[in-house]
């Protein structure tokens, strides 16, 4: 059995039915139920037309369903005709779907579950699995965003920067149980760069490349943090790399800059630099400059603030550091940082352990407290 293919199919699939008047709640059903039953014949079976095959076996349970719902009898006239078997329709609606599953009132956390069911393909186990909610606590949430939708119709375009964060807190969340999100998620930012033509699409593509092809350096054998400049850049994967480059020059070329072109810009001076003092940071501000522009987001502001002082000296980015709210998360650690850049070790220590209670996971938790330690080493030598 194919899985992947299974799963390059229900998008398409899903989407079709939509397209053919069901709601949204009863086709994603009946999809889930037409690839149980693909699951069940193909190894034996084969049909010549996968998608054809689920499309027509999809719809008819559709169909029994809607029969079998008495509250809906009144509806069964609108279904009776069912579509002849045979070729699936050429056009593809997976684009709405990503719109769909990125809808403004479904909560972030509902429209990445809801993404990855509809457009991702998979369970409902292996979306808690990555999670780590018990299945029937991902199944509500799932069950609850079907229901928001399913009022909502199918003809008109989607906000494409809303399925962009969406598919970028798919990345952000990693890997975790059996489902890998990261790749995941760079697997359906493929598709949708595939199904429409828009930079900031390409972009967002090119800043998951760079970032993922520092995952292997990013831990040490006993699963502690890295930070990028102590990474063994030989462990990067250069064809990631590569690729993720090329992307983001044919997205800039484009004159239309957005926040993830930019962000890719940055990840990508990184990727270029042989070693970490070789960075252009005074590069890399100026592209900090442009983020500020396009979003005013604190956080960005927060990450210049390192990059001036990488660039400027410590002093600079302390100055940088100050205009801002020291209640923004990694606040703190940035502080730290800072200070022990300038030599102030004593003060370093101690924001770095007030830090390290700060951090919201137990990795991060252990690197800022073994960096306070280390610096107190120092100190009483």
């Amino acid at each position: 059995m194919n899985e992947d293919l299974l799963r390059s199919l229900t998008p398409s699939v899903l989407a079709i039915l939509v397209r053919r008047g069901a709601d949204f709640a009863a086709a994603e059903d009946a999809v889930q139920e037409a690839l149980v039953e693909a699951v069940r014949v193909w190894p034996a079976d084969m049909p010549r037309d996968p998608k054809g095959w689920l499309v027509t076996v999809a719809w008819r349970k559709f169909v029994d369903a809607t029969r079998a719902d008495t509250a809906r009898r009144r509806r069964e006239d609108r279904f009776d005709e069912e579509p002849a078997p045979g070729a699936a329709p050429a056009v593809d609606d997976t684009l709405q779907l990503y719109f769909l599953c990125a809808h403004p009132s479904l909560t972030p956390s509902s429209a990445v579950a809801l993404t990855l069911r509809a457009v991702g393909g998979l369970t409902t186990r292996q979306i808690a699995r990555a999670y780590l909610v018990p299945e029937a606590t991902m199944a509500q949430r799932i069950s609850r965003a079907k229901r928001t939708v399913s009022g909502v119709r199918f003809d008109r375009p989607g906000d494409v920067s809303t399925v962009l964060r969406v598919l970028y807190l798919v990345f952000n969340e990693g890997y975790s149980g059996d489902v890998d999100l990261a790749a995941e998620a760079i697997r359906l930012t493929r598709r949708l760069a595939a199904a429409i033509d828009h930079p900031e699409v390409a972009g967002l593509l090119a800043l998951m490349l760079l970032h993922h092809a520092r995952r292997a350096a990013r831990t040490a054998p006993d699963g502690s943090l890295v930070p990028l400049a102590e990474q063994d850049r030989g462990r990067w994967d250069t064809a990631s790399i590569a690729e993720g480059v090329g992307i983001l020059q044919a997205a800039l070329a484009r004159d239309r800059l957005g926040e993830f072109q930019a962000q890719a810009a940055v990840a990508a001076l990184h990727a270029d630099a042989p070693t970490a003092e070789e960075t252009d940071w005074v590069q890399i501000v100026e592209w900090y400059d442009e983020l500020v522009r396009l979003t005013d987001s604190p956080v960005v502001r927060l990450n210049r603030a390192v990059a001036v002082g990488e660039a400027d000296g410590p002093r600079a980015g302390l100055t940088a550091l100050a205009e801002l709210d020291d209640s923004l998360p990694r606040h703190t650690a940035v502080a730290a940082y800072l200070h022990e850049r300038d030599g102030d070790l004593a003060r370093a220590a101690r924001l770095y352990a007030e830090a390290a209670h700060k951090a919201p996971d137990l990795a991060e938790r252990d690197h800022l407290t073994r960096r306070a330690a280390r610096l107190n080493n120092r100190r009483s030598r």
